[in-house]
């Protein structure tokens, strides 16, 4: 250290007039140019184009300061403080401050499943709707809350950043719930139960226009306040560990396992109590509940924020991916040159240079490369530098497997409509007083999704660990694999259930729409229990991978991937519900998919998707084999490069 003390610490003259050029033109900085450019921070010297730093600039720090100054362990990822000031490692982030995320997400996923889980019960009771059209309705509007986090991601990457987007979007997400939970309360905006001999058509009819709208309105104002949330939260509070401290990128890992657990038990209180409270005591306090749990839930982080650690803006990935491809576009015919430092790139020192070019993703997508190639003009739509270049291609390469993920939400769909619309035709009694409300069975999804991460996370990890070598004990991909096998478990086993299901109704003459089937609900049991397994495997894989590969820059476009796949796979369910159940009602059939689920054949359904899961799942195979992980420049800064491949693949 005291060698250290004794070098020389330089600026970059060509580095640091760029910054004050862009400082003067009203331009924006990145969180790079603030670090290496900090009045306090001494600066190491660059090399250029292939060399990597030479030192990091807060090892500079600790070098030159007084000792007590030398001490303080700040960032070294470019996070700020909300006031956009260095912060120590020792006083944010980390565990301290995830546990107010963890937090949040209990009580804010009790919140969202207590009115979610239990949705396609009050449009068919109180709103009286059918078996497709309230399935369609639960599910377009699941994946409107999944689709929504795009304009989140982009409002949070190009303007706001994320705290303060996430502070407005819950804002909104609680005035929805609020205006929710006065829809079902107040007498003139809620409809009349079916009740005192009124029949079906006639209760059908004293559900006026005004108060469908009125209640659509509210849960499309919980969907756009969720959305504004998603993408912001689970971001942030991965940015609260370091990745270039070896410690804090282990527990990176076991975050977004963690993150799930918090998730999936604040679900498992929904499951379980709330939707009790909705059927057996009333839906006003049924709603209430979820909205006061929401207003803890916002509560808890914004006690928490003096502890959180900020990316600073990027600008939008949206805009940043679209100059890319336009450039590439209009200079389509200009030859790209075989040494790639030729290309263009105003920040010399960024991380593809300090890579020496050798990344695999440099040799994939090449005709973005384009983009780079310099012919005099200096427009963002005319010459993008290799460091966004790169970014794009990353963000691009992730987009098959994004693909691939809507086949298993579509999958998952079933669970919130039509397994819960099973339910309702089975003996729901335990004991002689106690009836099961058919959507307390996602109760068990969550209780065997809870065992199931906390048994991989413990102890399927270390053992693993110890054959792989790898942190995570398996790749992404292979986890995303095991949980894809599993859904298609889920299928054939719905599948043979609903035949059995409608064995029973046929041979006991129960084939009414109102008839109850001489059969447990329990048997529905299996399905849930491996949808809540299946989870454990494929969703916090998708999170983690669509997080991890995305480049910094593009963190919250990354977690919006994993939120588009959900979406898409909702509005996926929507349209094949209503395609098959059209067709098959064609040239005189009865159809698969009736209000009367007596008659119907959800097995026949099943068995179709369960078909769609395995073409799915091939189209993976192939996927996965090609796709190469991103490379990375370890923490010390040695320039050595970092990966994981699936067998068949370089790191190179």
């Amino acid at each position: 250290m005291g060698s250290e003390r004794k070098k020389k610490t330089a600026v970059n003259p060509e580095r640091e007039s760029h910054f004050v050029a862009r400082r003067q033109s009203g331009g924006r900085t990145s969180s790079e140019d603030r670090e290496l450019l900090l009045p306090s921070l001494p600066v190491g010297q660059f090399h250029r184009k292939d060399q990597i730093f030479e030192q990091n600039p807060m090892e500079k720090l600790e070098g030159t300061c007084s000792d007590k100054e030398g001490r303080q362990d700040y960032t070294r990822d470019g996070t700020l403080s909300l006031r956009g000031k260095p912060v120590l490692r020792s006083r944010t982030g980390g565990w301290k401050a995830c546990s107010f995320f963890l937090g949040y997400e209990v009580f804010e996923r009790m919140a969202f499943y207590g009115i979610a889980s239990n949705l396609v019960i009050y449009l068919s009771v109180k709103l009286h709707e059918g078996t497709v059209k309230s399935s369609n309705n639960v599910t377009t509007w699941t994946g409107s809350v999944w689709m929504f986090p795009i304009l989140g991601g982009y409002i949070a990457d190009a303007h706001l950043g994320r705290y303060w987007t996430f502070v407005i979007a819950a804002a909104l997400y609680l005035l929805g719930m609020s205006l929710l939970t006065l829809v079902v309360s107040v007498p003139g905006l809620r409809p009349p139960s079916c009740g005192n001999g009124i029949s079906e058509t006639q209760c059908e009819q004293s559900v006026s226009s005004f108060q469908k709208g009125i209640f659509y309105f509210a849960l499309y104002t919980v969907a756009l306040g969720a959305g504004g949330t998603k993408p912001n939260i689970s971001t942030m509070g991965a940015d609260q560990f370091d990745d270039s401290d070896p410690k804090e990128r282990h527990y990176k890992i076991s975050f977004f396992n963690w993150w799930f657990f918090g998730s999936f038990f604040g679900a498992l209180i929904s499951n379980s109590l709330l939707i009790y409270v909705q059927d057996n005591v009333g839906w006003t306090l049924g709603y209430g509940l979820p909205t006061l749990g929401l207003a803890v839930s916002i509560s808890l982080f914004l006690i928490g924020t003096r502890f959180y650690r900020h990316k600073s803006i990027a600008g939008s990935p949206i805009t940043k991916m679209s100059q890319v491809i336009v450039a590439a576009v209009r200079k389509w015919r200009i030859p790209v040159p075989d040494d790639p430092k030729q290309l263009y790139e105003f920040a010399p020192e960024s991380h593809y240079y300090r890579l020496d070019h050798t990344a695999t993703s440099l040799r994939s997508l090449r005709f973005l490369d384009k983009a780079a190639v310099m012919t005099g003009s200096s427009s963002p739509w005319m010459l993008c530098p290799v460091t966004q270049v790169e970014e794009t291609k990353q963000m691009i390469k992730m987009l098959p497997v994004m693909a691939i993920t809507i086949i298993p939400n579509t999958i998952i769909a079933q669970m919130n409509t039509l397994f819960i619309k099973q339910g309702t035709t089975l003996n729901r009694s335990v004991g002689p007083d106690f009836e099961i409300p058919p959507a307390c069975l996602s109760a068990f999804v969550t209780i065997f999704m809870l065992v199931s991460l906390i048994t991989y996370d413990r102890w399927f990890v270390p053992w693993l660990e110890q054959y792989t070598k790898n942190p995570r004990g398996i790749t992404l991909l292979k986890r995303m694999a095991i949980g894809f096998v599993l859904h298609l478990v889920i299928m054939v086993t719905a599948c043979l259930v609903e035949r059995k299901r409608l064995s029973v109704a046929r041979e006991h003459h129960k084939l009414g729409q109102h008839d109850q089937v001489p059969l447990s609900i329990f048997i529905l049991l299996p399905q849930f229990a491996l949808v809540g397994i299946a989870d454990c495997f494929l969703e916090p894989a998708k999170l983690e991978f669509f997080y991890d590969q995305a480049p910094e820059g593009m963190k919250s476009l990354g977690a919006t991937y994993f939120s588009t796949g959900l979406g898409l796979g909702q509005f996926f369910s929507s349209f094949l519900l209503a395609t098959v159940s059209d067709i098959t009602k064609k040239a005189g059939h009865s159809g698969w998919i009736l209000d009367n689920l007596n008659i119907s054949h959800l097995d026949y359904y099943y068995a179709f998707l369960g078909l769609l899961g395995l073409l799915n799942f091939l189209v993976f195979l192939v996927v996965a084999k090609f796709f190469v992980y991103n490379v990375d420049v370890n923490s010390t800064g040695s320039g050595k490069l970092d990966a994981v491949a699936l067998p068949g693949q370089t790191t190179s």
